[in-house]
């Protein structure tokens, strides 16, 4: 894994915008509309395209923007067998508490062409099992072709993979008799797509929101303990899938839901922390612009980094259309650079991804790319600081 030796890298957390028309194909395949042939042709060139935006915007550490899933996680349903059916996930506690917020919000999105991964998801009825690598393969040889079209324009590569936890929250078990042995299906399945990704040669970052957002989704009613084992038992799973995979070669992503709202019910880090240390990764990308969790860089100092882990600290916000000043973003790197201890385990990053689910983003295509710009500079701004 990267570390920054000789200025601060920057990086993001895995999805960016996809093209309207790409978008408008995924919803229809949701549909069951028979768009396989040109999807397959329209996330290529958007994969292409979204290289070479995130080349020219100057980012060390990209990926390919999750362009040829339809989501971050809910992707694993063609990929796994075992899903079928439809639920609707329970509301976000913070939301709920706020009525004329929830009201704007739906209003919102009452016309918005998006891939939803709350509504209408599938649960599980049959055995989790991985059907076939060749989806993951084909994905991460395309990526590596393209990498190799456009010059390599990357110090280091990633490719993103879902928590068996933000699995198995979303896609409500239906089948296994405990949430333990759902967890552990879902563990072993996921484990080839772990093992794929880095045996293709990429860093893979895990992402686990549920890890942090669930508090205030499944487990909102609740005691916090009852949270915390969930938590626990999510790790040790994931750790189990990574047996076969150097620490060094994973980054894992937590945060409390990509979404502009209230978030006055999110668990606070320094909870979740001492068992997110658990975890045999190499480094953490956590959420320090967003106003609710600014200040939790702070949490690093009671539960440091062990030598050789690296915090990607999110620095740009991934929910609004703000295009930061490099100099607000170089002085979020420094105060964690400052906690840290040694600048060269910290990475420049976002809060969360800009486009989860097809089409469900608050911020525009061009004002995403500026952001990014923003980071890069705010990155040489705080390097010339720091080293």
């Amino acid at each position: 894994m990267q570390h920054s030796d000789t200025r601060i890298l920057t990086t993001h957390t895995g999805s960016l915008p996809r093209p309207e028309a790409l978008v408008r194909l995924y919803i229809a395949k949701a549909r069951g509309e028979p768009v396989d042939a040109e999807l397959a042709a329209a996330g290529h060139a958007a994969l292409e395209d979204t290289v070479r935006k995130q080349r020219d915007a100057g980012i060390d550490i990209g990926n390919n923007g999750e362009q040829q899933r339809e989501a971050f996680f809910l992707y694993v349903r063609t990929r796994m067998s075992g899903f079928g059916g439809a639920w609707t996930r329970p509301p976000r506690g913070d939301v709920e508490r706020y009525p004329a917020f929830k009201a704007a919000m739906a209003r919102e999105q009452q016309h918005a062409q998006q891939v939803s991964s709350r509504e209408h998801v599938p649960t599980a009825v049959g055995d989790i099992r991985y059907l076939d690598r060749a989806a993951i393969d084909t994905e991460c040889d395309d990526f590596r072709a393209t990498l190799d079209r456009l010059g390599n324009p990357f110090v280091e590569p990633f490719v993103t993979a879902p928590s068996p936890g933000i699995v198995a929250a979303a896609l409500r078990n239906d089948f296994y008799p405990t949430e333990e042995a759902y967890l552990a299906a879902l563990g072993e399945a996921l484990r080839v797509e772990y093992e794929a990704i880095v045996n293709h040669g990429f860093l893979l970052q895990l992402d686990c929101p549920d890890l942090a957002m669930e508090r205030h989704m499944s487990y909102q009613d609740k005691p916090l303990p009852d949270f915390l084992g969930f938590v626990d038992r999510v790790v040790a799973t994931i750790n189990t899938a990574l047996a076969n995979i150097p620490r060094d070669r994973v980054r894992l992503h937590a945060c409390w839901g990509n979404y502009e709202g209230p978030h006055d019910c999110d668990v606070e880090l320094h909870e979740i922390m001492p068992i997110l240390r658990k975890l045999k990764v190499g480094g953490f990308v956590l959420p320090f612009a967003n106003p609710r969790h600014a200040h939790e860089y702070n949490v690093l100092r009671d539960f440091p980094l062990d030598a050789d882990q690296v915090i990607v600290a999110g620095v740009i916000d991934s929910v609004t259309n703000f295009v930061e000043h490099p100099q607000t973003v170089a002085e979020r790197i420094e105060r964690v650079a400052e906690v840290v201890g040694d600048p060269k385990r910290v990475l420049a990053g976002t809060d969360c991804g800009f486009d989860t689910s097809a089409g469900q983003r608050r911020v525009a295509e061009d004002v995403v790319w500026a952001k990014l710009a923003a980071l890069g500079e705010g990155a040489r701004i705080a390097s010339q600081r720091l080293f």
